[in-house]
């Protein structure tokens, strides 16, 4: 059970540099390992499980009650600072799957200097407290523990937004991502954020969470600690106790304002990976540092650093990278320190989750974006169904749409950040079952299909083609760096056949065959066709123009020389050249923009660039395809500078465009002149929640996704969703 003794405020690597005496448990700090067959661990009444996944773990006191967490991010649901009903329907629903702990507040900030730049939740102010107090109340009544993370982001940040205030950091080094030049911090700038730092904390236990975490991950404390940030030459500069004096004030002031009975901990790299920053050796050092000075009950370790974006998208790998790969610096931390140690980084899956607690590489596993894809992770766990689980494909949809300036939404949940509109869980109809008919099994018809069978309706699904899946089948082809995408829709076939959907392949439907299933109800889901039409009116070249579709599906071949010219912005033409690279191809990609991939944000195109770059590719903004002549030896394509006007010609064998598609609507057209609403959606109905009007008399016909108009997976999978769940 551990001893009480009393606690120092130590700091600087164990010089005593204050006078205050707290107690400690220090049982608790010790790992509790789930030894072979899931035994007790005898730090605890642990019960005897198989899973090493559900064994609980002990924190300062907070029993976890199983190894599974999510670490603090930012959704973008805060409004003013502060959490809403969203924020905490957002949380409680991971609570209620069953994760054993959910971390809030991803930066949540401590002063006014340290502007939101993400929609962060802050702490500066008494404001914070109802919000959190009713969030960490919901999160507890579903049995999981809450904690919250505080920064000061100190030149990690922007100035001209909230207070304008200049940014501050402990040298004036700007940072590359945002660019702001900050205010060298002065005795009384460390005065004022220590005291900030303890205030915040103090505020996140009267809110009743059961922690803090301080994170040094490119923000104000590990910008202390990093020499390629530090250059200073006083009493918080040159040595590393030097570099460490600032956290460890930061942490003496915290424990003083939230007592002993509190869990503090501490988010950061075990290797910046950074010209002139902190290496693997010297983050091991801070960690023994930090676990000797008695002032933090856990580590939450990740690797690298976020002050660019290629290294933002190490740091928080997207699709296409190893599983797993920064666990190594995590597991280096755990063996440096006694503490629990916490761990996050391209986890998505329980196989690669449950490995690495039963081989005792870390303490706690974070499935932050698995959560965000399937909250109920630990519950099918725990149900003997993990073949149930919607994996995180880490399309990154989630992170992209942040740095845009959007709120987080996954890819493919549509309830997830929508949980007051969309429930997780379908309800069944409490109305007579209809005969349902769907035509067209990408994303969008199977998640109408699905939906629609666990409302408890009969459901007959056509497809043209030999497999579901639709265009993100043909997406998850392009390249190995996005064969992930298929998870999305064999997830949803599965669902759909568990549910009972009566799938036919190969039926490429007309009226007639829809008409014979005699259907209450038509959800036309048929998706589009790409379009090519880039040119201006009356220019030479249209049908010289291929689609990416069809180069990446093979019904087009692969020239030596091949332009693509992407007025689309996002990641269809980039695997489109990463396709034609891995054939072989010598690639020129040409865009409107004024940088390539305009639509793209965050993690998603850091890889693309750098394998572009480094094979060679042509890269050219700020010109618009204008015109296609065929000649002796290829293509010449007129590319016009969309500043100047000015015009030259590329010559190549193949000119490749991407614009998006046109909606396949005959089939619409068609039924809805024979069905009762017209074919029309009420919008009123459907953005309240409501089913459409006259849904019990004659046919009515809808559709979704692309067949309504281009977009992407998100919204096909949202447009069925909410019109089905009422059906």
């Amino acid at each position: 059970m551990g001893v009480w003794h009393s606690r120092s405020a130590r700091g600087l690597g164990g010089a005593v540099v204050g006078v205050n005496v707290l107690k400690v448990r220090t049982g608790d700090h010790r790992t509790c390992r789930p030894p072979p067959g899931g035994m007790n661990c005898g730090h605890g009444a642990h019960p005897a499980m198989s899973d090493p996944l559900l064994t609980p773990l002990t924190v300062a006191g907070v029993t976890i009650r199983n190894r599974i967490f999510s670490t603090s991010h930012t959704p973008g649901y805060a409004e003013d600072g502060l959490a809403t009903d969203r924020y905490l329907l957002y949380h409680r629903e991971k609570a209620r799957g069953g994760i054993g702990l959910t971390m809030i507040g991803g930066s949540t900030n401590v002063a006014p200097d340290s502007p939101s730049i993400w929609g962060q939740l802050y702490a500066g102010d008494d404001a914070v407290i109802p919000g959190l107090a009713d969030l960490a109340d919901a999160v507890h009544a579903e049995g999981a523990a809450v904690m919250c993370q505080l920064t000061h982001m100190g030149r990690r940040t922007i100035w001209d937004d909230g207070d304008w205030l200049p940014t501050i950091a402990p040298s004036r080094v700007r940072e590359p991502m945002h660019r702001s030049f900050p205010k060298v911090m002065d005795d009384a700038d460390i005065d004022r954020v220590v005291r900030a730092y303890a205030a915040a904390a103090g505020r996140i236990r009267e809110a009743g969470l059961d922690g803090v975490e301080i994170i040094a991950t490119g923000h104000l404390v590990d910008q202390f600690w990093s020499p390629a940030v530090n250059r200073r030459t006083d009493g918080y500069g040159g040595s590393l106790d030097n570099r460490m004096r600032f956290g460890f004030e930061v942490l003496e002031a915290i424990r003083a304002s939230v007592g002993d009975d509190f869990a503090v901990g501490v988010r950061m790299s075990g290797d910046e990976n950074l010209a002139d920053g902190l290496t693997h050796e010297e983050c091991c050092e801070i960690a023994r540092r930090l676990a000797r000075s008695q002032l933090i009950d856990f580590v939450n370790v990740i690797g690298g650093n976020l002050i660019t974006h290629p290294a933002l998208a190490e740091a928080i790998p997207p699709m296409g990278t190893p599983l797993a790969a920064q666990l190594p610096v995590a597991a280096a931390i755990k063996e440096a320190v006694d503490l629990p140690v916490f761990h996050a980084g391209r986890i998505p899956d329980v196989a690669t989750a449950r490995h690495v607690i039963s081989e005792g590489l870390v303490d706690l596993v974070g499935m932050t974006r698995g959560h965000i894809a399937d909250p109920h992770i630990v519950a099918k766990i725990q149900r003997g169904e993990e073949h149930r689980i919607r994996t995180c494909v880490g399309a990154s949809y989630c992170i992209n749409r942040l740095y845009r300036g959007q709120e987080s939404l996954c890819i493919q949940n549509p309830a997830t950040g929508r949980e007051a509109t969309i429930p997780h869980l379908t309800v069944p109809s409490d109305g007579p079952a209809k005969r349902v008919v769907v035509v067209g099994a990408g994303p969008g018809g199977l998640e109408a299909a699905r939906v629609c069978a666990e409302r408890g309706h009969v459901v007959t699904l056509f497809e043209a083609r030999s497999s579901t899946g639709g265009q993100a089948r043909l997406a998850a082809r392009a390249s190995e760096r996005r064969r992930d995408l298929v998870g999305i829709v064999d997830w949803l076939e599965q669902e759909a056949r568990l549910a009972g959907v009566d799938i036919r392949l190969d039926c490429p439907a007309v009226a007639a065959d829809v008409l014979d299933c005699d259907p209450d109800v038509v959800i036309v889901a048929t998706g589009g066709s790409p379009d090519t039409d880039v040119l201006p009116v009356g220019a030479n070249g249209t049908d010289l123009l291929t689609s990416v579709a069809d180069v990446v599906g093979g019904h087009a071949g692969v020239g030596p020389r091949t332009l693509v010219f992407d007025d689309h912005g996002g990641i269809e033409a980039l695997s489109c050249v990463e396709f034609l690279l891995d054939r072989g191809a010598t690639v020129e990609l040409v865009v409107p923009d004024r940088y390539v991939a305009h639509g793209l944000d965050g993690t998603l195109h850091p890889g693309y660039l750098e394998r572009f770059h480094s094979e060679g590719v042509a890269l050219v903004p700020d010109h618009r395809l204008v015109a296609v002549h065929r000649v002796q030896g290829g293509l010449e394509a007129v590319l016009r500078n969309v500043y100047t006007g000015t015009e030259h010609v590329s010559v190549a064998d193949q000119v490749v465009v991407e614009h998006g598609v046109v909606p396949v609507d005959d089939l619409f057209v068609e039924l809805s002149g024979m069905s009762a609403n017209g074919g029309r959606l009420d919008l009123d109905n459907l953005l309240t929640g409501r089913p459409q009007p006259g849904g019990g008399e004659g046919l009515h016909v809808y559709r979704v996704g692309d067949a309504v108009a281009g977009r992407d997976i998100h919204a096909a999978i949202y447009d069925a969703r909410r019109l089905c769940q009422v059906l």
